[in-house]
């Protein structure tokens, strides 16, 4: 017995490890995909659901497909309203894996073919780099994912000759909650559904348990499954929470129309027409599997605008917006998080833009609050972006690097904020102030949205009038600095004075300078 128990829990473990290493490979493919999909095919609920299951397909993981989704609510590119339908596909998309393991994991043994693939995978990775190297890990969990089945089949018809679980009866109301309550507490101690469902559909192809007990501990590994992203919010965002409270929302109505509708409706169609009682058993349940989160979708996209009050009611916003989007649940799709640290790095930027603005326009100086603020949203970028793991995709990689490259700038513009008292200064001498409207008047025109850090036409339009202005004082500076010293003599400044007008020219200089080399890092990007 103990034997059938070691060899079901390391089953079990070659499947989780097989998921792992699959969604991950495929995550890190479908990279840019993620956003491309996420941002134009959510434009309609139906839309938004469509998206939800195409992309759980892809990437073999609603996790991820959650994940991703909180990430572009966060930073913005999402409405609460299209996440949701998002996360209802990702329930349907999510059911494939039961379809994988009841078509080819159950059928027959692929053991002798998940061994190579697992040999080819390891080589892929250890060999290449790139989408190779991905495909590595793909191949690889693939082959373990169905090596993982193949134990838990022949542990599950050992289990069957030595225990009756025929104990485990469902004649009557409590005795079919009690499966279901068994099927959710599965799910939660392997932090699972998938595992969970291929441990059952296991058990069913094996005759260790028979299909209505089956499809009951389905309806509980469904409800468990919230317990994974329940977990995985614990002080997390508002957005996190609220993804999560959809998730649970979602699977407890749908678990109660299935367990009130759906099962009888399933148990009087297999007794009674006689094609769907030819079907294989397994396939049964993948299907009452899919149809349970089909239902659920069914209910709630009708009411998708009034469940999106409901949750935003119960969860609202508190913290700032910006520090929002530093979800540390992105860092688990380097992709997303990368979009959500690009989306605070521009935020800061514009910020950084309007300090100055305000200095050169209205002689406002910046505030010990205002620069406090600023402060901590470095920190916490700096915070965030040590822990993104650099991924493997090039154009991700690209993305990233150029991010880093862009706060080497973010922290040269910072510094250069403890010299905007100088903009007051500047304002009392006609010809340096000229060039300080020139200045302001570039940063009128382009740096007022984040619209222009996502437009590479305006970026570029932006380098290249920071590139005149700049080679402009570089050709005059030795005019402008002998005329600053004749404003000094004619208005009769004190040396004082006179050197802290110089002092707030070279400040103005090197503020033309800075913005023109992150211009170009802008630009390259």
């Amino acid at each position: 017995m103990l034997e059938i128990i070691a060899q079901l829990c390391g089953g079990i473990g070659l499947f989780l490890i097989g998921m792992i290493l699959m969604t991950d490979g495929l995550k890190e493919m479908a990279g840019e995909t993620l956003r491309v999909w996420l941002t134009k095919f959510t434009g309609t609920p139906f839309k938004s659901v469509c998206s939800g299951i195409g992309l759980t397909l892809i990437v073999q993981s609603s996790t991820a497909t959650t994940l991703a989704t909180i990430g572009f609510v966060g930073a913005g590119i999402l409405s609460f309203t299209q996440a949701i339908g998002v996360i209802i596909g990702a329930n349907i998309g999510t059911t494939s894996t039961g379809w994988m393991v009841a078509l080819l994991g159950v059928k027959f043994s692929i053991a002798t073919f998940a061994l190579p693939l697992i040999a080819l995978g390891s080589l892929l990775k250890l060999l290449t780099q790139g989408r190779l190297a991905l495909l590595g890990f793909v191949l690889a969990g693939f082959g373990l994912i169905f090596f993982g089945i193949d134990q838990l089949q022949i542990a599950m018809s050992g289990f069957a000759e030595q225990v009756d679980l025929s104990i485990f009866s469902y004649h009557s109301f409590g005795q079919k909650l009690f499966l279901v309550w068994i099927g959710l507490i599965v799910t939660v101690l392997l932090q699972s559904s998938s595992a969970a469902i291929t441990a059952t559909l296991a058990a069913l192809a094996s005759t260790a348990i028979d299909l209505q007990q089956a499809l009951l501990l389905v309806i509980g590994q469904n409800i468990g499954t919230v317990a994974t992203a329940v977990l995985a919010v614990i002080g997390g965002s508002v957005n996190a929470k609220r993804t999560a409270a959809v998730h649970v929302v979602f699977n407890v109505v749908s678990a109660i129309f299935a367990f009130f509708l759906l099962l009888p409706l399933f148990n009087w169609a297999y007794r009674h027409i006689q094609s769907i009682a030819a079907w294989d058993e397994v396939v049964i349940v993948a299907a009452f599997h899919t149809a349970f989160s089909v239902l659920g979708a069914c209910i709630f996209i009708p009411l998708i605008n009034q469940f999106n009050h409901l949750i935003c009611k119960f969860l609202p916003q508190k913290k700032s917006g910006v520090l929002e989007i530093l979800d540390e649940s992105n860092l688990d799709i380097p992709s997303v998080a990368i979009i959500a640290a690009e989306k605070v790095v521009y935020q800061t930027l514009i910020q950084m833009f309007e300090i100055l603005r305000r200095a050169f326009q209205d002689g406002v100086n910046v505030s010990p609050k205002e620069l406090q603020q600023l402060d901590e949203v470095i920190e916490h970028l700096e915070a965030y972006l040590e822990k993104i793991v650099v991924p493997e995709s090039q154009q991700d990689k690209q993305r990233l690097t150029s991010l880093l490259r862009i706060m080497v700038y973010i922290h040269v513009l910072r510094s250069d904020l403890e010299g905007v008292p100088y903009a007051l200064a500047i304002r009392t001498q006609p010809q340096i102030y000229q060039v300080a409207l020139d200045f302001l008047n570039i940063l009128d025109h382009y740096a007022t949205s984040l619209v222009f850090l996502e437009d590479s036409e305006m970026i570029e339009n932006f380098k290249q009038e920071v590139a005149n202005l700049k080679q402009w004082t570089d050709e005059h500076r030795a005019t402008l600095r002998e005329e600053v010293m004749q404003y000094a003599t004619l208005n009769r400044l004190s040396a004082a004075r006179s050197l802290k007008l110089l002092a707030a020219k070279r400040w103005l200089d090197r503020l033309i300078a800075h913005t023109k080399r992150l211009s170009k890092v802008l630009a390259e990007r």
